[in-house]
Order: structure tokens, then C-alpha cells, then sequence
């Protein structure tokens, strides 16, 4: 007698098996934090789908049932967080940006940086941080598209707001600020090298430091970018009386 099930049946529990796999929304973020902490640890290019699959502990068929290939991966992480920008851009716009206030470039560097800080501190963003910090500033494909989708705007707009901000200084110029304030923000995310240097008095990206990264950042704008003098007045010199 004959008890093989038959292929039409096998097929249907196949499917039916995928179909309550696939209704457990736990997995598709198990998915999605997975690929984030491989990726920030290894990069993308290092890391398999199978990797990844084995990682966050689903089949292999899921991750391309929820995401399809690997770039469309990488991609639904920074769609994940992308509240974390506008956290940024709603911080910046609170910011009275007015060039006489001496207050004002802190407080948009504080708006800058104090995001990203918390989350590189926080356990359900210290990988996607790191993934910001090493991947994005490699030449790939995926990168740009990212950096373009979701940074190239937030940078624009930090870059107008330096520029209302240092009003003697060009757009152009602006742009380069943001650069370096850039520059600082993801070494200090990314660098361990500072608790070997400091002989372990000091721990890696350290939130505590965060007012003295924008100390060290508006030094450095107000020093690459100073306020032009303003001319001294000529006073003719009083004729002695004979």
C-alpha cells in the first residue's frame, strides 16, 4: 500500500507551513536586526543572505520573502530608522537661528549630534549607529543610493542652517563645515582606538563627552570660518595749540 502524500497535498503544506511563518511580524524585524549587526560588524559586501538567515534564526526563504535581494535589505534598515532623521531635522528647526545669539551654532550642532550619540548608546540602535558610521562612506552602489534617499537632505538642510548661521562665510564654504562636523561625529562613533590611547580611562563613542564634542566642533567652525573684523574708525589727531 501506497502512503507517500501525494505532490498536490505536499505542495499545499508547504505553502500552508510559509504562510503562518511568514504571519510572525517578530520574525521579519529579528530579519531586519540581524542584517543591521551583521552588516555594521562585517560590511555589506562580506555578508551572505544565508548569514544573515542563520542569524536572526529563520529559514532562508523568509529573508527573501519579506525583503527580496540583499540591496533591498540594506535598504529597509535605513527605511526602519528613518524617524531618527527626522528627530534630527525637528531638533534643527527648533533651533531661534539667529547669527548674533553666540548660542546658536551649539545649538545646532547639539541638534546635530545629540541624536546619533543616544542612539550609538542605546541597545536597539547601537548597530544601526555603527552600520551609519563604517558602510555609508564607501564608494557602492547601495551606499549612495541611501546616502541620497535619506542623508543628502538632512545634510542640505544643515548646511542652510550653517549658512544663515555664519552669514559671512559662502554656501560653499558652509558645505565644507558640515564636512568636517561630520568628520568628527562619525570617528567618534566608530574609533575603539581612544580607550587603548587614554589607557583605558576613556570608553569608545562615550555619550558623556557629548558637550565636548560640540565644544570642539564650534571651535573649529568659529575658527575656520571667522567673523570678518570690523574696520576701525580713523581718528585724526587733535593739532596742538601754539
Amino acid at each position: 500500500m501506497n502512503t507517500r502524500t501525494p505532490p498536490a497535498r505536499r505542495s499545499a503544506h508547504r505553502a500552508a507551513a510559509a504562510a503562518a511563518e511568514a504571519a510572525r511580524p517578530d520574525r521579519r524585524h529579528a530579519i531586519l536586526l540581524a542584517a543591521e549587526k551583521l552588516f555594521a560588524q562585517h560590511g555589506y559586501h562580506a555578508v551572505t543572505i544565508r548569514q544573515i538567515a542563520e542569524e536572526a534564526g529563520v529559514p532562508l526563504a523568509l529573508v527573501g520573502y519579506y525583503f527580496g535581494p540583499k540591496h533591498e535589505l540594506f535598504h529597509a534598515i535605513f527605511e526602519h530608522w528613518s524617524h531618527s532623521i527626522e528627530e534630527r531635522l525637528a531638533g534643527l528647526k527648533a533651533v531661534d537661528n539667529d547669527p548674533d545669539d553666540a548660542r546658536t551654532l551649539p545649538r545646532i550642532i547639539e541638534a546635530f549630534t545629540g541624536p546619533v550619540l543616544a542612539l550609538r548608546a542605546s541597545a536597539e540602535g547601537e548597530y544601526y549607529a555603527l552600520l551609519v558610521a563604517r558602510e555609508l562612506y564607501h564608494a557602492t552602489e547601495e551606499a549612495d543610493r541611501v546616502l541620497r534617499g535619506y542623508f543628502d537632505p538632512l545634510a542640505e538642510a544643515y548646511i542652510d542652517a550653517l549658512h544663515v548661521a555664519l552669514p559671512h562665510a559662502t554656501r560653499g564654504q558652509a558645505a565644507w563645515g558640515y564636512q568636517f562636523s561630520l568628520g568628527a561625529l562619525l570617528h567618534h562613533l566608530n574609533d575603539s582606538r581612544i580607550e587603548r590611547l587614554s589607557r583605558g580611562e576613556n570608553r569608545r563613542s562615550d555619550p558623556a563627552v557629548a558637550p565636548m564634542l560640540v565644544n570642539f566642533i564650534v571651535g573649529g567652525l568659529r575658527a575656520a570660518l571667522p567673523r570678518p573684523k570690523a574696520p576701525q574708525k580713523k581718528t585724526t589727531p587733535r593739532r596742538q595749540k601754539t
